[in-house]
């Protein structure tokens, strides 16, 4: 059956029309007189073989008939007078049918074959059906919730049905014939891909013969402007028995709290999808502000305690309110791309909203404003100030709840944003305070410097430089790279760097420094894994500005960058050696001799490889730009951190030290080669007062000489020659004496009957330092004096 088939199925005249239903005329005494051809249809008697008798034949009694269908069950009565009977088949079978009968007139006593009434019949299943039809259509008509409304081909409304009179809110009489864009000026579809207007959509339906369903409609209702309405409409056109399109027809559905608790959800969900993204407190502060603007309130400003800025834990401040500060605000006005406000402090007087939310610590409302705390572990940390300036204004109790929700998820993002801050802080604090805060000036360089902390929400990272100034106006380069970040990597970078400075001071060679700092690093990962971690990269390099010499060794770091005066730029070949703390391959040293003027780079791989670059590109680039030498140091790091990191810093802390070599000049050098026999301690002492004499430092005439002696005495009892005698004159006097021995002298308290083993005790209290390094060929045993308080200092090096 198809569905015109099904409509005229349930036509209007119903199975007992006498039209169509099974139909007898009696006469007075009940004897048949006529008989319909629907009548044998359903019974199967011919007319000739019932005609002139009585209905009784086929027919029982009502009493028989009420004894037959006993077992029929209540609800097998129909609608007022019509009974149910049951009939006899002409084949024997019974069958139940619904009769009713009609009253033609009343005929004289006596008379027979008049007409008196007419008995109509038919299957009482069809009947049934045909009044549970009707009760649908009568219940679509009164009683259902859906709004009904029936419009012609001009889109005039013809028909509606009670919901659709109680959402008007006017008689039927008075708004029939109006279009729907009279009754819903401002409304319009909101579900995307069909036409916005009533007209459009309904228009559509007309043209095309193909139904919408479930389209969303935002208006206000006629009967009740102001609030806005959501209904869910659908729309399918009317035809005919011929066919023929004679209106359209709408059934809506006031879906209007669903809407509302479905966009909440969708609020939530976008909450949960956008707030959060950063350990910022601000941003995170303005991406709750995006989140419930425009949907939810047309003005949001969040404010928050100025400690909790910092990092520190909101708590009670003693009864006084805290200072608070404004670090994000948005309105409904507001462009998509709307630059950030900065934060500002604010105050707000006794009595208002923010005042009243802030000293109870609860939420409060007024007629369009409601002001929520947020609060982490029972504390306030600030406030969030919602505010409508279009109806409704006010909020609703599930609005309420969904200001709670969101507010309560913001202050989860802010405090554990609070908490980074403070690690960060920390760590930032502790780094800051374990690298160089200042370089002090050397002769054997000049030096210029930039370190970039990490951005990154895992915390600072552990890189670390320094410059080391040696004996022999020598100085130590070392650049190195903890792996991790946060508190433990600074803390194991503060360590290292103090191990390395400790490991400088006894004047190792880069390859044995980096050797005991290998040996400590694997010693420490060795007693637990909180202790100093474990694959610590670091490059050590010694420039001694006397023989323009660099040696320098690597533990899987990258190579250093050297630019010569001419401009060439190289990245020696040093042996790469294991990372610190792996152990089991030696670490080797490379020389090269340096020109005057020469440039250095150490660095990270903060600096050169980032997440959209990888480290060749990134050596390229440095490269390229220091080439560029002969331009200031710091102008040419600033130059460097712009090509390399043009964004700021990256996820890995970036390190960057440069440094451009200097020489000794020869008249601040003095050397001589002694025989190693007593007759040479004289001698040396001749040559260093000469010499003194000659840089007018005699006042350190005495004390030099007596280093002289006792450096050269040791050195003829406990070596073998030749020796070597130096006087370097820079920012102090340096006295250096060599031999071959590799015994290193000590300094001990003699006791009053010993002979011998003042001297080294005796130097050491009249010089500022000494010391001793070793070299491939022996040992240097150095003393340091300071220059009297009227001499004008060291010349400036150079050549």
């Amino acid at each position: 059956m198809n569905a015109w088939n099904a409509v005229e199925s349930a036509e209007f005249r119903g199975p007992l029309d006498v039209t169509r239903a099974a139909t007898a005329v009696l006469d007075a005494h009940d004897v048949i007189i006529g008989w319909s051809p629907a009548a044998r249809q359903l019974l199967g008697y011919p007319p000739e073989e019932v005609l002139g008798r009585p209905l009784r034949t086929f027919l029982p009694a009502a009493e028989a008939a009420g004894r037959a269908g006993a077992g029929r069950p209540p609800e097998a009565s129909l609608s007022g007078g019509i009974e149910v009977r049951t009939a006899r088949h002409r084949d024997g079978r019974l069958l139940e049918v619904a009769l009713t009968t009609c009253r033609l007139n009343v005929p004289e006593p006596g008379t027979e074959g008049v007409p008196a009434r007419i008995v109509v019949a038919a299957p009482l299943a069809e009947q049934q059906l045909w009044e549970s039809q009707q009760a649908m259509l009568g219940g679509l008509a009164t009683q259902s919730p859906v709004s009904l409304g029936i419009y012609d081909t001009d889109l005039r409304l013809t028909w509606g049905n009670a919901a659709f009179i109680r959402e008007i809110g006017l008689p039927l009489k008075d708004f029939l014939g109006v279009r729907a864009e009279a009754l819903y000026p401002d409304g319009e579809f909101v579900t995307e891909g069909y036409p916005r207007t009533l007209d459009g959509v309904m228009q559509q339906v007309l043209d095309t013969g193909e139904p919408v369903l479930d389209l969303h409609f935002v208006g206000q209702q006629p009967s009740e402007p102001g609030p806005e309405h959501v209904w869910s409409c659908s729309y399918y056109r009317l035809l005919d028995a011929r066919g023929q399109v004679i209106g359209v027809c709408e059934d809506a559905f006031d879906i209007t709290d669903r809407y509302r608790a479905q966009r909440r959800l969708n609020l939530l969900v976008a909450a949960g999808r956008r707030i959060g993204t950063t350990l910022d407190m601000t941003v995170t502060a303005r991406e709750m502000t995006e989140v419930a603007v425009p949907d939810f309130a047309s003005l949001v400003t969040v404010d928050l305690v100025e400690s909790v800025l910092a990092g520190e834990e909101p708590g009670p401040r003693d009864g006084a309110l805290p200072t608070l500060v404004r670090v994000a605000t948005r309105s409904a006005g507001d462009p998509p791309d709307a630059s950030p406000h900065e934060p500002y402090r604010l105050a707000y007087p006794p009595g208002s909203l923010p005042y009243r939310s802030l000293s109870s610590g609860g939420m409060v409302r007024g007629e369009s404003t409601m002001v929520v705390p947020l609060r982490a572990g029972g504390a306030a940390m600030g406030l969030v100030t919602f505010t409508r300036e279009e109806e409704p204004a006010f909020f609703d109790k599930g609005e309420i709840a969904l200001a709670d929700e969101l507010v309560t998820r913001t202050a989860v993002s802010l405090d554990n944003a609070r908490r980074f801050t403070r690690e960060h802080t920390a760590a930032l604090t502790l780094q800051r305070n374990l690298l160089p805060q200042h370089l002090p000036e050397q002769s054997a360089v000049d030096l210029a410097y930039r370190y970039l902390p990490s951005d990154d929400r895992a915390g600072v990272g552990g890189d670390w430089f320094d410059v080391i100034g040696l004996s022999g106006t020598r100085v130590g380069l070392v650049v190195g790279d903890v792996v991790g970040h946060g508190l433990e990597a600074a803390a194991t970078m503060g360590r290292l760097r103090t191990t390395v400075r400790a490991l400088a001071q006894l004047d190792l060679s880069p390859d044995e420094l980096l050797s005991r700092l290998d040996d400590l690093v694997g010693q420490s990962a060795d007693a637990g894994p909180d202790d100093m971690a474990t694959g610590v990269t670091c490059l050590y390099a010694v420039y001694d500005p006397v023989s323009r010499r660099c040696t320098m060794a690597r533990a899987g770091h990258l190579p250093p960058a050297v630019v010569e005066p001419g401009g060439s730029l190289s990245f020696p070949e040093l042996p790469a050696g294991p990372p610190l703390g792996l152990g089991g391959l030696p670490f080797e040293s490379l020389e090269i001799e340096l020109p005057v003027g020469s440039l250095i780079a150490l660095f990270t791989d903060g600096l050169v490889e980032t997440r959209d670059r990888d480290v060749e590109r990134g050596l390229r680039t440095l490269g390229r730009v220091l080439t560029d030498h002969d331009r200031p140091l710091d102008e040419l790091c600033d130059r460097a951190l712009a090509e390399l990191l043009p964004d700021g810093p990256g996820a890995d802390d970036s390190a960057l030290l440069l440094v451009r070599t200097r020489e000794l000049g020869v008249r601040q050098v003095a050397a001589w080669e002694l025989p190693a026999e007593p007759a040479a301690v004289g001698r040396a002492r001749e040559l260093a007062t000469r010499q003194l004499r000659e840089w007018g430092l005699e006042e350190l005439t005495y004390t030099t000489e007596l280093a002289v002696s006792e450096l050269v005495t040791n050195a003829i009892r406990h070596a073998s020659g030749p020796l070597h005698l130096r006087l370097l004159r820079d920012r102090t006097l340096l006295t250096e004496v060599s031999d071959t021995g590799h015994t290193s002298p000590h300094l001990r308290h003699a006791a009053s009957d010993d002979e011998g083993g003042r001297g080294l005790f005796i130097v050491a209290q009249l010089v500022q330092r000494w010391g001793t390094r070793y070299t491939p060929y022996g040992k240097t045993i150095w003393t340091e004096q300071a220059f009297p308080p009227d001499y004008p200092g060291a010349p400036r090096t150079g050549g």
